[in-house]
């Protein structure tokens, strides 16, 4: 799905609730025969990756209300529960998108990164073509490619895999954030 970039100060959070509507369909699309299906992020089966991406929202309010968060704790919830989990936390999270100024919105771009990045991850590994939105990957590579360095990346990110500068948005995202999209 391609839409067209709009500029508005609140551009992020629209961003944002469509990235969290597309990760919300890509964990409704796991069916329990795909839970031990190897996925894009090295050493994580389905089932790991779904139930991270089904954390993600109740960890980044979490964060946003200053408490500490443990990025690799789970949801504790059985996998046929993680879309329900994940969409009540992801309304949540934009109605406390909503309430922030115009100068703070601009964080959410990160949280697209993050939903970006696992949804294409979770799409790739269940092998069943999706629609997924090109804003969505080219704010969160935008995001990325401000602060991820060789430096910084840690355990969560490999080296940046090399693709055409005119690869698809989300092979560019993938490919940034150690993914190899040719794989």
């Amino acid at each position: 799905m391609t839409t067209t970039p709009t500029s508005s100060p609140h551009q992020p959070v629209v961003v944002l609730s469509r990235a969290l509507d597309q990760a919300g369909d890509a964990l409704a699309a796991v069916h329990a025969d795909d839970l031990d299906r190897p996925t894009p992020c090295h050493g994580w089966t389905v089932r790991e990756l779904a139930d991270h991406l089904a954390a993600a929202p109740e960890h980044f309010l979490q964060q946003a209300r200053g408490e500490e968060v443990d990025w690799s704790a789970g949801t504790g919830v059985e996998p046929a529960q993680l879309a329900s989990h994940f969409r009540v936390h992801a309304d949540d999270l934009l109605h406390h998108w909503h309430d922030q100024s115009d100068d703070q919105v601009a964080q959410a771009d990160w949280q697209s990164a993050e939903l970006g990045a696992h949804t294409w991850d979770l799409v790739r590994a269940l092998g069943r073509p999706m629609p997924l939105d090109d804003e969505v990957a080219e704010r969160g590579l935008a995001f990325m490619q401000q602060g991820l360095t060789p430096d910084n990346r840690g355990e969560a990110f490999g080296a940046a895999v090399d693709v055409p500068d005119d690869a698809p948005a989300y092979d560019r995202l993938a490919a940034f954030a150690g993914r190899d999209p040719r794989a």
